[in-house]
């Protein structure tokens, strides 16, 4: 709640108050990171009231009140300023657009987003959500209430309070990679506030059924618990048998030791069972799109994610103007896969094949943090200093499938007969350990009234293993190898602020990032798709880490009486020492540290109160990408893969009484070329995607003052879109056909 505690831009804030429970839960769980340090009047924290109501226990802590598509700051407390006055592109999506969207899956959420686009999987990498932001991989920059999340899972919504993107190289704030920006989860807490309980029950089109429990109960004076559940399942529109079924819960708990500790815990458990569908191909020599059904076989066919992670929080107040946050994180993912094809290569045409894997991954993390805020040399500074420790154990291997009984495709013939032979499971092909300490140091200055500047840099060090099993490979064969080695690197971010006006400011911010080599876990020794690299004779090459270099000048406005915010931001990012695969994606040899690739653009955001009825969120990017630098001089010039230079997603909302709204969003992208990360486009652009507009509606209707009900209906004209490609053509993944949704919303 932005107006619970608010400070002049002169005053040194004091972070501890005499506050009772009811408030310490709001600003532990929500605002200390943010809301304490940059608004303009001192207010008592005696009760969560906003413009004399009470605000609901279940609501979004980060939301505007009154606004809840605007999300006044950000979760992690090392963002020290709210969104608003923080130098950087910043999108958040809170939990009421989230839900209104009908939008389920993060993956489904974050494609819709202006400059983010999917990757595909392939024998080189995994299967399962793989996010590119502004060009740039990012499969591996998740994270969830500030800690790096391992595993290429699927990710769900319904234990979320807000998503947040950040945009631009960010490895001051979340350590390697971040180059193109980064995607935070906000889980949903236990409140200390009151008792409440929500049930929700869907039903649709597709054999779709889904149903959720989000209940809190408040224990004692000092303690509360809540239940987030999940169990859900759907044909994919159009394409059955291909289907998903999901169930899962978090499971949450604080615990106020006293007014100036807080202990909070969860854990998270998810389970997935997908049948998943490549979708269309390519033709090669013409580019055409060649329709087919589903290819999968029954039997035979799946996608299997598993999650078990727990989260252990300290909040403590150590005196007036000093806060220690602790975070520790023990998780255990599973990925495992076989997904039916047909090969697009014209000596394979029509022949069925398989793509198999499995991946584990432990993960153990503590983050460490110190946030002081006061006065120092005459002016208010807002100082975080932190260390951070991660270790990351990642198996991985294949299946082998039993093709006795495999038959020849046709583009319009679907074998949904049961899977006749056998599959097992292999041993696995490679096992990574990366263990990584890190230490950061910045702050945030008040100049005066009109001059905010900050800065930072991080300190990270890291230690790679990864051992490969003897193996045979296209005839030749390989002995047992062990990789090892270490490194470190620094990075940086400069920022400064200038808002002579009222309600609006100009910013511009330089930042950097750092890429190790091999550290896509998912991907082994595959050298192309970010696995570990080595010389042409397979011994490991020294290789520098990736470095990018961002630059974006920027204005943000705070407009409807705050109701509304509004920004936009130029922006550079250039990518240098870049780690080329080579001729041969799949073999650990490439070319180190050869390549240079440049992304700019310009980004614009709504997000707010538009009127009193309605309010909406809207994002715009336009970008050109450009290799600049290759060991394949073919390659200088071209743009990058994967990469939509135009995108738009716009989602709004009337209230056409006080009880019923009506809304709608368009997500819009332009054509997308095949090819490898960082590689370049395909020269001859065939493999290619056209562009698309989607459109999707939605309605809420209240009932009751307990009882609601929300319909949707996603992909309203039934557009034939293509979200992903792979560089050979033969998977494009089918963006969802129509479907419809009835939702009951049941609160007491």
């Amino acid at each position: 709640m932005s107006n619970i505690l608010t400070v002049t831009k002169e005053e040194p804030v004091t972070l501890r108050s005499p506050i009772k429970l009811t408030a310490l839960a709001m600003a532990v769980s929500s605002a200390l990171s943010g809301a304490a340090y940059a608004q303009e009047n001192t207010k008592s924290l005696d009760a969560l009231v906003v413009e004399g109501q009470q605000m609901a226990a279940d609501a979004n802590p980060y939301a505007e009140p009154d606004a809840p598509y605007k999300a006044n700051r950000m979760s992690d407390i090392k963002y020290a300023r709210d969104i608003a006055e923080t130098p950087k592109t910043i999108t958040v999506l809170t939990k009421d657009a989230i839900e209104e969207s009908g939008k389920t899956d993060l993956e489904s959420i974050l494609s819709a987003q202006p400059g983010i686009t999917l990757g595909t999987g392939e024998g080189g990498n995994s299967f399962g959500d793989r996010y590119i932001i502004r060009g740039y991989e990012a499969r591996s920059d998740v994270y969830t209430d500030g800690l790096r999340e391992p595993g290429l899972i699927t990710r769900e919504t319904f234990a979320l309070d807000q998503v947040e993107i950040t945009k631009g190289p960010s490895s001051t704030f979340g350590g390697r990679g971040t180059t193109g920006g980064a995607v935070n989860s906000v889980t949903k807490k236990a409140s200390l506030d009151d008792d409440f309980t929500n049930l929700s029950g869907t039903l649709g089109t597709d054999n779709k059924q889904r149903y959720t429990l989000d209940t809190n109960k408040v224990i004692g004076e000092d303690s509360a618990v809540r239940f987030n559940a999940l169990y859900s399942e759907r044909d994919i529109p159009d394409r059955a048998p291909a289907d998903e079924q999901r169930e899962g819960f978090l499971l949450s708990g604080t615990h106020e030791v006293n007014p100036d500790v807080l202990i909070s815990a969860d854990y998270y458990y998810f389970r997935a069972d997908d049948k998943d569908d490549v979708g269309n191909k390519i033709d090669r020599s013409t580019g055409n799109i060649i329709d087919r059904d589903y290819v999968g076989q029954k039997g035979l066919d799946f996608r299997d994610n598993e999650a078990d992670i727990a989260t252990l929080t300290v909040d403590a107040y150590l005196t007036n103007n000093l806060r220690l946050q602790n975070k520790t994180r023990y998780g255990e993912t599973k990925n495992d896969y076989i997904v039916s094809n047909q090969d697009a290569r014209p000596f394979f045409d029509n022949n069925h094949r398989t793509f198999t894997g499995w991946q584990e991954n432990e993960y153990l993390g503590n983050q460490t943090n110190f946030l002081w805020d006061g006065d120092l040399f005459g002016k208010r500074n807002t100082v975080v200093m932190g260390v951070e420790y991660a270790r990351e154990e990642v198996d991985a291997g294949n299946y082998s499938v039993n093709t006795t009984n495999s038959y020849a495709l046709t583009d319009t013939n679907t074998n949904n007969n049961l899977w006749q032979g056998s599959y097992s499971r292999n041993a696995a092909r490679s096992m990574l350990t990366l263990e990584t300490v890190s230490a950061y140091l910045s702050d945030t200055v008040t100049l005066n009234d009109d001059w905010e500047v900050s800065g930072g840099v991080r300190y990270d060090h890291f230690d790679y293993e990864m051992f490969v099993p003897a193996y045979t490979s296209r005839g030749n064969s390989y002995p047992d190898t062990n990789y090892q080695f270490s490194d470190g690197f620094w990075n940086g971010q400069l920022g400064a602020v200038y808002s002579p006006w009222e309600h609006g400011n100009v910013y511009a911010t330089w930042s950097t990032s750092s890429n190790i080599n091999g550290g896509e876990s998912d991907a082994g020794t595959n050298c192309g798709y970010g696995g570990l690299c080595t010389d042409a004779d397979g011994n490991y090459s020294t290789a520098d880490p990736e470095q990018s270099t961002n630059y974006e000048i920027g204005t943000k406005w705070q407009l409807m009486d705050h109701k509304l915010l509004l920004t936009s931001a130029l922006f550079q990012i250039t990518k240098d020492d870049v780690i080329e695969g080579g001729n041969d994606s799949y073999q650990s040899g490439g070319s180190l540290n050869t390549g240079k690739n440049r992304v700019r653009g310009v980004e614009l955001g709504l997000s707010g109160n538009i009127t009193d009825k309605l309010s909406g969120q809207l994002g715009m990017a336009v970008m050109d990408s450009e290799t600049l630098e290759s060991y394949n001089q073919d390659n200088v010039g071209r743009p990058k893969a994967n990469f939509a230079e135009k995108s738009l997603y716009a989602q709004a909302k009337y209230m056409v009484t006080p009880d019923f709204a009506l809304g709608g969003a368009m997500t819009y992208s332009s054509e997308i070329i095949g090819g490898q990360p960082d590689a370049g486009a395909s020269a001859d652009s065939v493999i290619k995607l056209p562009s698309y507009t989607v459109y999707d509606l939605f309605a809420t209707y209240q009932v009751t003052e307990n009882f609601d009900l929300q319909a949707n209906i996603q992909n309203v004209t039934d557009e034939d879109y293509y979200t992903a490609v792979y560089r050979g053509g033969d998977i494009i993944f089918i963006g969802d056909a129509r479907s419809v949704s009835l939702t009951a919303n049941y609160q007491f």
